[in-house]
C-alpha cells in the first residue's frame, strides 16, 4: 500500500537534517521515501534561480501551514523542502511564502486564498498542505514563492511540475526549478530545497 501524505511528511519531519539532505528516510513498514535531494545541492551549490514575481502576488499574506482548505474537491499535495546556504546548512527562520492559482487556474486578488507564509523550523524545514494548481492561458502548473533568510535579501521564483506538456510553451519555464514529486494514497508530495 502506497504511504499517504502525511506518513511521507512525518518522515520528512522526524529524521535528522542530515540524514535528509544525504540519504533517504524511512518510512513505517520499511518503505522509502524516494525523493533525491535538489540537484543544486549535489555538487554545485548555486543560489536558487530567481524568476518573475508576476502579477498576483499580495503582501500581508496569513501565516499558515494548511492551504488545503479552501479547496477539498482539488488534488491534494504537500510541497515541503530545506532551506539552505550555499555550503548546504539549513537556515533556520527562513521566511518561506507561496501563493498560487486554485484549480480552475484562477487567483484570488480580494482575498488569500492559496496564498500563506511560515518560518522554516530548527532544521530549516519548511512545507505547505495545498492543492495541484490548474495552468492557464500562456502558463503551465507552477507555485510561486518567496524566500528570505533572516535579515537578507528576498528570493523570489517559481516552482514547477515535471513531465507537464506545457512546460515546453511556457517561456518562464526552467528545469532548475522543478519540483520532486511522488505518488500518496491521498495525492502527491513534492520536494524542493532553496538555496539562499
Amino acid at each position: 500500500m502506497s504511504p499517504t501524505r502525511r506518513t511521507i511528511l512525518t518522515a520528512f519531519l522526524a529524521a535528522p537534517a542530515l540524514s535528509v539532505l544525504g540519504d533517504v528516510p524511512s518510512l513505517a513498514q520499511g518503505e522509502q521515501l524516494s525523493l533525491p535531494r535538489t540537484p543544486a545541492c549535489d555538487d554545485e551549490h548555486e543560489l536558487t534561480t530567481a524568476q518573475t514575481e508576476g502579477p498576483y502576488f499580495k503582501p500581508d499574506a496569513p501565516l499558515r501551514h494548511d492551504l488545503v482548505s479552501h479547496s477539498p474537491v482539488a488534488e491534494s499535495i504537500i510541497i515541503a523542502g530545506f532551506v539552505l546556504d550555499t555550503a548546504c546548512r539549513p537556515i533556520p527562520g527562513a521566511l518561506v511564502q507561496v501563493w498560487h492559482a486554485d484549480s480552475t487556474g484562477a487567483y484570488d486578488n480580494a482575498g488569500y486564498r492559496f496564498r500563506g507564509f511560515h518560518y522554516a523550523d530548527e532544521r530549516g524545514r519548511w512545507w505547505f498542505s495545498t492543492i495541484v494548481p490548474a495552468a492557464y492561458p500562456g502558463r503551465t502548473r507552477h507555485y510561486h514563492f518567496k524566500v528570505q533568510r533572516p535579515g537578507d535579501r528576498i528570493l523570489t521564483t517559481q516552482l514547477y511540475f515535471p513531465d507537464e506538456a506545457l512546460n515546453r510553451r511556457d517561456r518562464l519555464f526552467d528545469e532548475r526549478l522543478l519540483l520532486r514529486l511522488q505518488k500518496a494514497a491521498d495525492g502527491r508530495f513534492g520536494r524542493y530545497d532553496f538555496i539562499v
